[in-house]
């Protein structure tokens, strides 16, 4: 999501988005997965659903790729992960990378850690 102001911490993207703060821009990307369950997929990923999810099927790191077709500037990104409902699966360490193509990725201080 891009938005051109500051958002507190825990807000809600979907009510940002209808009050017009952000603006949903995933689907101007590629996704891709480094693996998954069948039925587990992107399409689980992004949908709206809490109840549905995406599950690797692989070896570690699991990766989450984003690739805009276009230079984009991304200010907020929001991740949804229920430790409570599956704390076996839920990630305890989530870093994000960005670059101008996959072979030049590097932090961009927006590393964090879930508790």
């Amino acid at each position: 999501m891009a938005t051109a102001t500051k958002t507190p911490p825990g807000a809600d993207p979907k009510q940002l988005e209808r009050t017009g703060t952000v603006r949903e821009i995933g689907s101007q990307a590629v996704w891709s997965l480094s693996s998954c369950k069948p039925g587990f997929g992107v399409d689980q990923l992004r949908d709206d659903n809490l109840e549905t999810y995406w599950q690797s099927d692989g070896s570690q790191p699991h990766l989450v790729n984003i690739q805009f077709r276009r230079k984009t500037t991304v200010k907020m990104l929001c991740i949804y992960a229920d430790y409570k409902s599956d704390e076996s699966y839920t990630p305890s360490k989530i870093s994000v990378r960005v670059g101008n193509n996959f072979h030049n990725l590097s932090y961009n201080s927006i590393s964090m850690i879930l508790q």
